[in-house]
């Protein structure tokens, strides 16, 4: 803010409100904001109307999505099993992996009963609220 002369920085956004300061700043007399104009996409004409086998199975699995930001574990070590593996029966109460955030370990549990389909996250990798993280038949 110093570099750019800024003093006041305002930010308002769908609830949302935000007000920085330099130390010591006064808010001057002319303050500048800019806002984004909101993007409208073109619209697409519609194809002809096609059976999509792959996209009827999708939307019978159900996701676990994970309640949080942070590295996502599939096991609770790295020579360790994984919690659970494709193919694998769940419980609502199962453990299914590890969300680390801000140096907490947070075991996730499936919250849900199934077989595990499709492991979604990567070991080792970020994950972000609401990202799936299994799907479950």
């Amino acid at each position: 803010m110093k570099k750019n002369g800024v003093a006041v920085f305002k930010m308002e956004k769908e609830g949302f409100k935000i007000t920085l300061k330099t130390a010591g700043a006064e808010a001057p007399a002319h303050i500048v904001t800019s806002v984004a104009a909101p993007v409208q996409q073109a619209a697409v004409p519609a194809a002809p109307a096609a059976p999509v086998p792959a996209a009827a199975p999708a939307a019978a699995l159900v996701e676990i999505k994970s309640p949080m930001v942070g590295t996502f574990y599939g096991s609770p070590s790295p020579e360790a099993a994984p919690f659970v593996s494709p193919g694998q029966e769940v419980t609502a109460d199962t453990v299914v992996c590890i969300i680390e955030a801000m140096k907490v370990m947070n075991e996730i549990k499936a919250e849900v009963a199934g077989v595990i389909a499709e492991v979604c996250a990567e070991n080792g990798k970020p994950v972000q609220f609401g990202q799936p993280l299994f799907r479950l038949k």
